[in-house]
Parts: structure tokens; C-alpha cells; sequence
């Protein structure tokens, strides 16, 4: 019997019960029988009228009363009289009485009419007493009910004594799905990894010769790069006990409740060593301590406490090995990220082009691609992307075929699924005129500066098709990893960010220009300030004179402090704008020399609504030549 009829029939039981009971207090009289109170119940297809007291007594002294039956202790009687109206028939008719008078009585009695009185019946006065208990019975057997569906449930009231037991999911042998095959683009750090798994499956392979398995190893990475995924192939792997959880799962409103959620969860670890312990966002219980006001003696930090003890405290813990996660490094306190307990960090980074070439062979086993879409140029053209955004840049792509009803994907899917993941939706096309004409010669300038300048990224293709917030783009795709950036490449792209505004001011003048450059002119300044102060190139030197972006702890940073004079701050803004100012100058010069050209390809692009970067190249090398770009093709 399943859940739902075991409580239907629960409930209906009680129900039933009460039926039944409520039928044997108060008694079902049977035709012509009395009720459990004594009043008369008159019997099928019998009329019985009623009549009043008064007439009741002007019917006696008329004689025409023949019995009388009182009940209820004389507030009833039924009378059988004889009614003129009905040629002298004898009917039974029903009164209400004022009670039994013993002037009645002898009113009865002097006339000589035969009377009756019938007592009431009384019920059992067992059943009197169960009667006035059956609704607390029933209210409470229902309460009781309540509590133990309630206690099976999880976090019910039941669970008040389970607060302190750890929520960590266990499995003698974790069925991930996940092996060190299926991660790709990490190398690296996967190589870290398995030596866990080799410890694990032979340990004395490495105790022979004295080594010490690290206690703890600390993946550190954006979002999105495998951190998780690496966990589920150690799990998937190494074929001993696995505990995983996340950092939030220890910390609760209740003082103590989180050290104790530690100490259950070694309890066990110890149980079942060898082992995997696992926990994700370690960032969420493992931040600084004393980053409170007042020291910060807060539920969180005895966890803290409480985690770093186990770890590596009075007892060891041989055996238990922890792998834990975070993309929030600098935050973590120090003491948790000593020899000892995190004894290895790891970085999981954004892979290169081998590793998003790697990342997408294993994404598209699954997938129908068309036989002339290449892994490769799809490598090239991504970036930056991490294993997660390769997965859904192909899933998005699937997504958009289907939707088409083609059945492979193509080259123009796996364009639309990038533009749309790095962009947005696209939108409905420009119908206006002049704005389609602006913001053409807008696009136009990005894509110029981007051809004409050497040192800047290829174009890749330029769109009128709105996607997201922006109304037109233009696409740039660098050819090779650029994890050192030059000089020379930043102010090129200061001067590609501040093309679009310098076309808009030669063609439709200064006092002309939209607001349509407003996220170029904040990259602008961004990427001019980091040249001057985190750079050092400018005249004030090769010197740090801001520092990085660090998150504020109160307690311990309350005030921000300024590492630099007034004096030398009013040099920085100067800087910054000779710099924005020169690189403006310099693309006003080159966009007024090609004014011809940008017309041409402004036509073009509002006839087409998308160039590619090929199209524009042939088009701009028939007025001016193209520099050649200096690029370092990577070998695959």
C-alpha cells in the first residue's frame, strides 16, 4: 500500500468511528418509535397535524379527545381526537404542551380520557461519557498524526535534535559519472589531482620512501573553469567513502551549531578512512576572522575554529583527505591556507586554445555537427571562455538548430550561440532611417580603427542587428592568447573604443554626437588610468600608484587608505586626459583621411546589416593599404 492511501485510510478510520459512535449516543429511531429523548416519531404514510394548547383544551372539554400520549416530559403529547371538519374521523394530531401540570392531569381524568405518559429513554452513561470525549480524542489523534508526518519530513519539528548533525551527502562509493577523461583544458591541475586518487588506491607507493600525502589540496579559479567537475572525477576515481557539501551548509542562526556540524562530520570521516571530504565555496565559512566590528566573535568564526582544529589540530586525522573550492582566494584566512591543512593550491585558470579545443571535443561527442564546422575555428574565436561557457556555447548552438529544423549544427548556429551569449538576445532591426544611419557610421568607425591601426585585434564582423542593450556592434577576435598585453596593443584599443564617437563627431559634428559612445568612454578611462597608475606607462614612471580592486573588511580596514599625495593624484588625471586626448586626436586624423571609404562602407553596411571581417578587409584594401598585423598563430 503506497503513502497516499495509508493516509487516506488514516483518516477515514477516525472518521468512521465517529459515525458510528455518534449513532449508538444519539440512537436512529425506527418509524413510529421514540427518540433518544422520549418524543414520539410519527410512523410512515401517517398525517399528523398539529394543533395548539388552547384548542388542546377546548377539544377536552368537548369531549372529542380519546387519548393521550404525553412524551418528553410533558412539553409533547400526541392526541388522538375526533374532527367535525373530517366527518367525525379520528386523528392523530401532535401538541405542544407547557409541561406536565397536574392540572392537566386531572383535567384528563375527570373527563375520563385514557392517557399515557411515556417516560424518556436514557442512554448508557458509558456511552454519555465516550460521547463528550470523542472530539478531544479525535483532535488529538490528528495532532498526533500531524507530528509524525511532520518528523519524516526533512527539516521538520522532529529535526529540532538533528541541528547539530552534518548535512554532508555520503556515499560509500560516489557514482559521479564523472572520470579524469571527461575533464579537459586542465592538464595541469588534474595532473595535481590524480597523485590524490594514485594515494589513495596505493598508498604505500608514497609512505615507502617517506612521503606525506598533502591533508588538504584548495582549488582556486574563476567561475566556470571545472573546479567542481575536477571534484566529481576524484570522486568518480579514487573508490573510497565520499562526503561532499558546501561551505554555507555548516553556518546556522544558532550559536554553536556550526562547530558541531564539523565535529560530526570528521566523526564520521574517521569511520569510514580512507576518504574524500569535499567542500564547495569554502569561502562562505573560511573568510578572515576579527573582520567584524568589535573582533567579530560570530557564529561563523567559531566554526572556523572548529574546522581548523579538525584539520590539524591535537588529533589527526590520517586518511581524510579534503579537497575544497573557492574563487574568492584572498579573502580565506591565513591560518586555514598553511601547510598542514591546505598544504596544496591549485589553479584552475580559463584554458588556452589547446585546452578550449580539448574542452569542445569532449562537449561535442554528443552533438550533430556539420562535417566542414571546425573545432578549431571555434577554439580561435572564444577567448576567455571558460569549460562551463564552452558547454553552453555548444548546448545554445543545438538549441538554435533544433530550432531551425536543420539537422546538424553549422558554422552560422555556433556564430549566433557566441553573439548571443557574450551580447544577448538579439533584437528587431533598425527601421529608422537616420538613427540606422548614425549608428552605421558609429560601428563603421570602431571597424576602421580596427583595420587601419597595426597593433590592434582583427575585425571580426560588424552588425546593425541590435542584441541586448547595444543597437550595433563590432566584433573583434584576437588571434592568439594575450596574456601580456604591450603598450603599444592598449592604446590601440583606446583609440578602436573612441572610433565610434570621433566618426559621429566628423560626420554629423561635435555638436551632433549621441550618447551611443557612453560604455566606450568609461573603457576609455578605465584601461588609461590602469596604463598610468598599475602600469607605469607614463611619465611619472614605472611606479604602482593605485592599488588593486580588494574587498574592504570592517574591523580591520574601517578606512580606506590613500597611498598616493594630492599632488601626485592631480598628476594622474592629467596624464589620463593628455592620453585619452592624443589617442582622440589620432583617430580623428586617420577617420577624416578615409572619409570616402567610410561612406562606401557605411552603404554597404546598412544595405547587408552584417560585414564579416574578410568583406571589410577587401573593401578597405581598395583605397588604402591594410598594415600588416604582427601575430603569433598558435600551433594546435
Amino acid at each position: 500500500m503506497n503513502q497516499r492511501w495509508r493516509l487516506i485510510l488514516l483518516w477515514f478510520l477516525p472518521f468512521c468511528m465517529a459515525i458510528f459512535l455518534t449513532w449508538q449516543v444519539l440512537g436512529v429511531s425506527k418509524p413510529g418509535s421514540m427518540s433518544s429523548e422520549g418524543t414520539m416519531i410519527a410512523p410512515r404514510n401517517t398525517a399528523v397535524s398539529r394543533m395548539s394548547y388552547g384548542r388542546f383544551l377546548d377539544y377536552v372539554e368537548a369531549g372529542r379527545v380519546t387519548s393521550v400520549d404525553i412524551y418528553d416530559g410533558g412539553r409533547n403529547a400526541v392526541v388522538e381526537a375526533v374532527d367535525p371538519d373530517l366527518d367525525n374521523r379520528v386523528q392523530k394530531i401532535r401538541v405542544d404542551l407547557p409541561g406536565l401540570a397536574p392540572e392537566l392531569i386531572d383535567t384528563l381524568k375527570t373527563e375520563g380520557i385514557s392517557f399515557d405518559i411515556h417516560p424518556p429513554r436514557k442512554a448508557s452513561p458509558a456511552l454519555g461519557v465516550f460521547g463528550n470525549l470523542l472530539f478531544p480524542l479525535l483532535l488529538i489523534g490528528g495532532l498526533i498524526l500531524l507530528a509524525r508526518r511532520s518528523n519524516s519530513m526533512p527539516g521538520g519539528p522532529g529535526q529540532a535534535m538533528q541541528f547539530g548533525k552534518t548535512k554532508a551527502r555520503f556515499a560509500m562509493e560516489a557514482e559521479t559519472g564523472v572520470k579524469f577523461d571527461d575533464v579537459a583544458g586542465i592538464s595541469e591541475a588534474k595532473q595535481d589531482l590524480q597523485e590524490v586518487v594514485t594515494f589513495l588506491k596505493q598508498p604505500e607507493r608514497f609512505t615507502s620512501i617517506g612521503a606525506r600525502i598533502p591533508k588538504g589540496v584548495l582549488l582556486i579559479g574563476p567561475p566556470g573553469t571545472g573546479k567542481t567537475l575536477l571534484a566529481k572525477a576524484i570522486a568518480g576515481e579514487a573508490g573510497v567513502p565520499f562526503f561532499s557539501l558546501s561551505g554555507s551548509e555548516f553556518v546556522e542562526m544558532f550559536v554553536g551549531v556550526g562547530a558541531s556540524r564539523v565535529r560530526d562530520l570528521f566523526k564520521r570521516a574517521k569511520e569510514n578512512n580512507p576518504c574524500l571530504i569535499f567542500i564547495d565555496e569554502i569561502d562562505a565559512v573560511g573568510r578572515q576572522r576579527g573582520a567584524g566590528i568589535g573582533g567579530g566573535n560570530d557564529e561563523r568564526e567559531q566554526t572556523l575554529n572548529q574546522l581548523l582544529t579538525e584539520m590539524d589540530g591535537f588529533e589527526g586525522n590520517s586518511g581524510i583527505i579534503i579537497i575544497a573550492a573557492t574563487n574568492r582566494p584572498d579573502v580565506l584566512d591565513s591560518a586555514l591556507m598553511r601547510p598542514g591543512r591546505f598544504d596544496r593550491q591549485v589553479s584552475v585558470d580559463a584554458p588556452d586554445i589547446k585546452g578550449r579545443l580539448s574542452i569542445l571535443k569532449v562537449h561535442s561527442k554528443n552533438k550533430k555537427l556539420e562535417e566542414s564546422l571546425s573545432l578549431e575555428n571555434i577554439a580561435r574565436r572564444t577567448p576567455g571562455f571558460t569549460g562551463a561557457d564552452l558547454a553552453n556555447l555548444l548546448n545554445e548552438a543545438a538549441i538554435l538548430t533544433a530550432r531551425r529544423r536543420k539537422k546538424a549544427i553549422t558554422l552560422d548556429e555556433v556564430d549566433d550561440a557566441v553573439d548571443r551569449i557574450i551580447a544577448g538576445m538579439e533584437g528587431q532591426p533598425l527601421t529608422d532611417g537616420k538613427s540606422k544611419r548614425l549608428i552605421a557610421y558609429h560601428e563603421i568607425g570602431h571597424a576602421l580603427i580596427g583595420t587601419l591601426v597595426k597593433d590592434h585585434d582583427p575585425v571580426q564582423k560588424v552588425t546593425l542587428i541590435p542584441r541586448g542593450q547595444a543597437k550595433g556592434l563590432t566584433w573583434f577576435s584576437p588571434d592568439d592568447e594575450q596574456s601580456l598585453i604591450s603598450k603599444a596593443q592598449l592604446r590601440a584599443r583606446i583609440m578602436g573604443a573612441l572610433g565610434g564617437r570621433a566618426a559621429e563627431d566628423i560626420v554629423f559634428g561635435y555638436s551632433e554626437v549621441t550618447t551611443g559612445a557612453g560604455g566606450d568612454i568609461q573603457q576609455v578611462a578605465s584601461l588609461a588610468r590602469q596604463m598610468v597608475t598599475r602600469f607605469g606607462m607614463s611619465d611619472l614612471g614605472p611606479v604602482s600608484l593605485e592599488n588593486g580592486s580588494q574587498e574592504v573588511f570592517l574591523g580591520r580596514d574601517l578606512m580606506t587608505r590613500n597611498d598616493v599625495s594630492d599632488a601626485i593624484s592631480r598628476q594622474i588625471d592629467e596624464k589620463v586626459r593628455e592620453m585619452v586626448k592624443s589617442c582622440y586626436k589620432e583617430t580623428l586624423s586617420i577617420l577624416s583621411k578615409q572619409r570616402e571609404l567610410m561612406d562606401r562602407l557605411v552603404d554597404l553596411l546598412i544595405e547587408k546589416e552584417t560585414i564579416d571581417g574578410d568583406e571589410l578587409k577587401g573593401v578597405v584594401t581598395e583605397y588604402t593599404p591594410i598594415p600588416e598585423k604582427e601575430r603569433t598563430v598558435p600551433i594546435l
